[in-house]
């Protein structure tokens, strides 16, 4: 993952960063080594529920089109849903707005032992915020501070936080507008805020340019992940995420004395 991967300090702009890159594999090259991941995810999950040492939260952002929804269908295909939770994050509430930007981010967080998916997270509020001049930039400067120092925080506190970036092309997203335009029965899909939010692509870019470059802590860094290739993008969000899984190292609660007795107690009543 260290060609995707952000690092601290780290100036960033997104035009280093090919959408398209695949690294010379085709889809075919990794369909077996996919579905030993996704065998690998839900073995891992069930360890990682049992335990409740931990909790991770996954962080999908990107344009409009890049796929955050597919990616919680297709990388995270046959998670168990019991400690499994996927948060969308809309147009706040009045409820929200009386509070601080991060509030309902922080009440969303997973439990230990679960995993919750962001889609769209609190990174909106320095990114629509900002393309609609909503605030200026001493306050996403602050903001972006606010940011880090909350995702310190939950690291501290037994969360392990995974950033991913999709990244796609102006020509993909129009790719993939016109298919739900042409598509009957992808027409729900479409909106009209869609076409009104690409108007503001380059501005957008340089936004998430400064999110990346800014909120990228060791404890919890940003992946820019090329998502013009569906299934590469897939294949690297889950092997990162296997991978986190992995070198956790947990294991099953060993059986304790009490429920030891109760075994041989009902043993014993047959």
């Amino acid at each position: 993952m260290e060609k995707y991967i952000i690092r601290s300090n780290k100036k960033v702009s997104l035009k280093d960063f090919s959408p398209t890159y695949t690294g010379k594999l085709e889809k075919e090259d990794i369909q077996e080594k996919y579905l030993k991941l996704q065998e690998k995810f839900i073995t891992l999950q069930e360890v990682f529920n049992a335990s409740k040492k931990f909790s991770l939260l996954i962080i999908l952002q990107g344009m409009d089109c890049s796929g955050k929804d597919g990616t919680v269908k297709k990388a995270l295909a046959g998670v168990n849903p019991n400690g499994f939770v996927v948060q969308s994050f809309k147009q706040p509430t009045p409820e929200e707005l009386g509070h601080d930007y991060l509030w309902r981010a922080h009440k969303a967080t997973p439990l230990k032992g679960n995993i919750t998916v962001f889609n769209r997270s609190y990174y909106e509020d320095v990114l629509v915020t900002r393309v609609h001049k909503m605030i200026d930039d001493p306050t996403a400067a602050a903001r972006y501070k606010e940011i880090t120092e909350f995702e310190k925080y939950l690291v501290g506190n037994g969360t392990i936080v995974l950033k991913f970036f999709l990244h796609i092309s102006k020509e993909f997203q129009q790719e993939k507008l016109l298919n739900r335009l042409e598509t009957p029965e992808k027409h729900w899909k479409f909106s009209m805020a869609d076409l009104n939010e690409r108007k503001f692509w380059d501005k957008y870019q340089d936004c998430y340019a400064d999110v990346l470059s800014n909120c990228s802590a060791e404890e919890a860094p940003w992946y820019v992940i090329p998502a013009d290739h569906r299934w590469f993008r897939d294949y690297i969000i889950l092997q990162n995420i296997v991978t986190t899984l992995e070198n956790l190292k947990l294991e099953f609660p060993e059986i304790n004395e009490i429920i030891a007795q109760l075994i041989e107690e009902v043993k014993e009543s047959t």
